[in-house]
């Protein structure tokens, strides 16, 4: 089925010929009827769209299957000379008939209806972001400077914007904004109170949680775009799904050229693991001593995308062993997971010692910063000997971490 928004257009493959069934309303009703004419053992395919999860809900309890097909790989169909909706439906007929039609990963609805809640933030954080610009576009055009606070849209900026000299329709239009603003933040609050809930009852986002730099935001787009870990059978699938693996060009017998990262796949979720990157290399641990070594060859920008690959492989590792990572910090983690029962309307307990207690106490804070400290000391003995090529060998203690650790 080639699907469209308004109808789709379904072939047959019978016997090694392609027969025109016609086109089918994309309304629940026709989709139902066209569906109960359908055999329980045919195979439906249809390619990753905006509605192909509606689709395949409505068709799935009739047939034996429904494949949903990657258009980024059905490229004979994209890059075809003669292109109507039946020839596109008939070649992925054809491609699945032949077993070479790239199939996508569908996920589950509790995924789906989380990646729908991440996006939904994501659309609001953007929102809120689009206002701030064009409230500085006005500033910018009347010749006023930035803003000295931190925040345009906080009580400072608020109080700053009040004091500035406009015309009476730009300050207008600023009020306006800034009621806008407001309303989407108490639309993204509500939001954030539901993803909340939805991390507590899930113990891979605690999990996740447990790393430097990894939020609730981070977890939770993670989690929603990576769904069953099983799938991924090595770390590197997982990266590579990312969009974090470097493009590798070769041909006949020449070397090969690597060069920048392919940016294919899940895009909001590889942003998420760079900016917890970038949190991780200021936070004391071997992973900003992992962010310095490379950011010292390559630059800063290098090291951030490298370490949202280390992140990666990391990530795999700890849903798929149900660990939590090795140089986490107690009391910190507490302190997030109090901060996550709070967003998600838990009471609010002033005056009683609680799970995140201990990160209130100078001496605890300090304690867990030295322990890992002494693990980003180690890590930086550990790769003291290596060369750009790899370890030298007599140059590198294996056991240096795991010393450190004891």
């Amino acid at each position: 089925m080639d699907i469209h928004r308004a109808f789709a257009e379904a072939v047959a493959w019978q016997e090694g010929k392609l027969k025109r069934i016609g086109r089918i309303d994309m309304r629940r009703d026709q989709l139902t009827a066209f569906a109960a004419s359908l055999l329980s053992t045919d195979v439906v395919v249809v390619e990753a769209t905006g509605n192909a999860a509606a689709v395949a809900a409505v068709i799935s309890p009739h047939v034996k299957r429904v494949v949903v097909a990657n258009p980024m790989q059905v490229r004979v169909i994209a890059h075809a000379k003669i292109k109507t909706d039946t020839i596109d439906a008939g070649v992925l007929a054809q491609l699945y008939a032949s077993g070479f039609l790239p199939e996508v990963w569908f996920a589950d609805e509790a995924t789906q209806a989380l990646r729908r809640q991440v996006t939904r933030r994501n659309q609001v954080v953007r929102q809120r972001s689009r206002l701030k610009n064009i409230i500085q576009s006005i500033l910018h055009a009347h010749l006023i400077p930035a803003c000295p606070a931190a925040d345009l849209c906080g009580p400072k900026g608020r109080a700053w914007l009040s004091e500035r000299v406009l015309p009476d329709d730009e300050r207008f239009a600023i009020e306006r904004h800034l009621r806008e603003f407001d309303r989407l933040a108490d639309d993204l609050r509500v939001i954030e109170r539901d993803l909340a809930r939805s991390a507590l009852a899930n113990e891979s986002v605690a999990r996740l949680m447990t790393i430097p730099g990894v939020d609730m935001v981070v977890a939770l787009a993670l989690t929603a775009a990576i769904g069953d870990i099983q799938r991924f059978e090595a770390p590197e699938k997982l990266v590579s799904y990312l969009g974090l693996n470097p493009s590798v060009r070769q041909s006949g017998p020449g070397p090969a050229h690597h060069g920048r990262i392919t940016k294919q796949g899940r895009g909001h979720a590889r942003g998420m693991l760079v900016e917890a990157a970038w949190a991780a290399a200021r936070a004391p641990g071997p992973l900003r001593a992992f962010f310095l070594r490379v950011s010292s060859r390559r630059g800063q920008h290098v090291a951030a995308v490298a370490t949202a690959r280390k992140l990666a492989v990391l990530i795999w590792h700890l849903l798929h062993k149900g660990e939590s990572y090795l140089w986490a910090r107690p009391a910190l983690h507490a302190k997030k997971m109090r901060e996550l029962e709070l967003k998600a309307g838990y009471p609010v307990t002033r005056g009683q010692k609680g799970a995140a207690h201990a990160y209130n106490l100078k001496s605890h804070r300090d304690q867990e910063r030295r322990w890992v400290e002494q693990a980003e000391a180690a890590y930086t003995r550990f790769v003291a000997g290596w060369n750009p090529r790899g370890p030298r060998s007599g140059k590198v203690r294996t056991g240096a971490l795991k010393e450190e650790r004891r």
